[in-house]
């Protein structure tokens, strides 16, 4: 009985080293298919991007009844700014550091105003914002990370066919730009 227990334990630590020395050799190829790589293959900083173009599955949703679009940022370049006009039954913005973290959500529903309009900025350039806001940001939702460059999703809900459209209208619109930081201290 206890030849049986030392071998199966034996037999346990070999299959575990095994399996631990093949994750660990397989490892760099999945971290080059992370999240962050794809969307930079797929568009240089700034550039919003829709499921479904090229190589950008991963934005795809199993979920039929939701489209979306992401772009990447660097707050290093200033705040960056989302918009996106239209009225859709429903949208969500989830805010990502690089290695896939999310480190911010909210939907349609926390917004002040029809469409998108996002600012995402690090505390000291928030700091700036709040001594003096710019007039184009009255607007807009503040979002006070404490990353350096990230990644935006911004997905919306089709509940049939005929709001494809205006859902469609709504993505193709976004835009993601950069604000320098010494236009901020004006």
């Amino acid at each position: 009985m206890l030849k049986r227990l030392i071998y199966a334990g034996l037999l346990g630590l070999v299959g575990a080293g095994i399996v631990h020395i093949a994750i660990l050799l397989l490892l760099p190829g999945f971290s080059e298919r992370d999240a962050w790589s794809k969307l930079a293959a797929a568009a240089p900083l700034y550039t919003p991007v829709r499921a479904g173009a090229g190589a950008v599955d991963l934005l795809q949703s199993p979920d039929p009844l939701f489209e979306a679009a992401a772009c990447r940022f660097d707050l290093a370049d200033g705040v960056a700014r989302l918009t996106a006009k239209g009225l859709v039954p429903y949208w969500s913005v989830s805010v990502y550091d690089r290695d896939g973290d999310n480190v911010y959500s909210l939907n349609d529903r926390t917004a002040t105003a029809d469409g998108l309009d996002l600012v995402i900025a690090t505390p000291g350039e928030m700091t700036s914002l709040r001594k003096s806001l710019p007039a184009e940001f009255r607007s807009s939702v503040f979002v006070e990370v404490p990353i350096d460059d990230g990644m935006v999703v911004v997905r919306s809900f089709v509940p049939d066919d005929s709001f494809r459209p205006g859902v469609s209208a709504f993505l193709g619109g976004l835009t993601c730009l950069s604000r320098p930081a010494e236009a901020e201290a004006q």
